[in-house]
């Protein structure tokens, strides 16, 4: 097994000195410490706080940001993007990528692409490297159906912390719908039967529905809807490591990304819309479905206007790795604020036949049992 020196830095990034994150004490170059919450010095230690302050009042009209290119980050930001994946990193116009956080490929280029909208809001890295590393040798010592082997041949590679793209909508709603409210009700019925042979009339109590159609309107304000706006993460594995915990949320600022990269979102503005529509649509038939009163209740359409739409930029923490397994390579992700753990491991189908055969054997057994009595 391998693992990572605490303050060694991403393989991923070149970091030289800037005169915002300079050492005041050595003149090394500081970088964002999540144990402290901090600039610290790696060279001398030395820490030097940054102000945080959680005003969360940056919202941006969705309308007016489709009828014009935002490029608001392009003033600190540069963006490098990755030949073999496609992905895009964002790092301060005097940081070199050498190597794709995402895939691994030294196939990096610096892009023409412009770093687009700036965020306007960050969550600060809250779980330090060392600790991410821990979390992660917890998580694979519990994947009971890997190869017993695994535990003590797997290599890990190289852990770097980035911050993931994300947007935030709000929206009023008002709907009108349509809905069939379907009400219980019971009628006697006699029907035939046979029992040992024979043949005998019996009477029970059947349920029905009586429907009927209803138009009605329901108004509901949606605040900080949230969209992943990076391809380059499967779904999957970040859904696994969340929630987030927003309200620790604080307004940008660079100093939070020293040390660290940050993804060019590639899910632009006006589909992430349309993922936080999907989301509200689905919350308002829900929301629909509590608000008639019914047996059964089935939603027939539902239109929608959604107004005051605005949105927010925000970056979300996350450490990205991987570890090699008999010459396979298994992606996995831990919660930058949570530690949660996430990834894909090799599974022992040794182990997993015999499971199933004793699962098997043990349902044999209850049938039988239960079949002699």
């Amino acid at each position: 097994m391998t693992s990572l020196e605490n303050n060694e830095q991403p393989e991923s990034v070149k970091i030289e000195q800037t005169e915002v994150n300079q050492c005041s004490s050595c003149g090394g170059n500081t970088v964002f410490d999540p144990s402290s919450g901090a600039l610290k010095c790696p060279f001398c230690g030395n820490e030097k706080e940054i102000e945080k302050t959680q005003e969360n009042a940056i919202e941006h009209s969705f309308l007016q940001a489709l009828e014009k290119d935002d490029h608001s980050w392009d003033d600190e930001k540069r963006v490098f993007k990755c030949e073999n994946c496609g992905a895009e990193t964002v790092l301060d116009k005097d940081k070199v990528a050498d190597f794709c956080t995402f895939c691994g490929s030294s196939h990096i280029s610096t892009s023409e692409n412009h770093a687009g909208i700036k965020p306007a809001l960050v969550l600060p890295f809250q779980v330090p490297q060392e600790e991410a590393i821990e979390k992660f040798k917890g998580w694979i010592n519990k994947r009971y159906f890997a190869p017993s082997s695994l535990k003590k041949s797997y290599q890990l590679s190289k852990i770097t912390g980035a911050y993931l793209p994300y947007w935030t909508f709000d929206s009023k709603t008002r709907s009108n719908f349509v809905v069939r409210i379907g009400t219980y009700y019971y009628v006697m019925v006699t029907r035939t039967v046979v029992e040992d042979g024979k043949t005998r009339q019996v009477t029970e109590q059947v349920r029905k529905i009586r429907w009927r159609t209803e138009h009605g309107r329901y108004n509901e304000f949606f605040d900080d809807v949230l969209v992943k706006a990076s391809r380059n993460v499967a779904s999957d594995l970040i859904h696994k490591i969340e929630p987030f915990q927003l309200n620790a949320l604080v307004d940008y600022k660079s100093q939070f990304l020293s040390g660290f990269l940050a993804e060019r979102y590639s899910i632009p503005l006006k589909e992430g819309w349309n993922g936080a529509k999907a989301i509200i649509d689905r919350r308002i038939t829900n929301g629909i479905e509590r608000q008639v009163h019914g047996d059964v209740v089935q939603v027939v359409s539902v239109s929608t206007n959604y107004d005051n739409i605005t949105y927010k930029h925000i970056l979300l923490p996350i450490w990205i790795s991987s570890f090699h397994f008999n010459n396979k390579v298994y992606r996995f992700l831990v919660n930058g604020q949570t530690g949660k753990v996430s990834g894909n491991a090799p599974i022992s189908a040794l182990k997993v036949t015999i499971v199933s055969l004793v699962a098997i054997m043990i349902i044999a057994i209850i049938v039988i049992s239960f079949g002699g009595q």
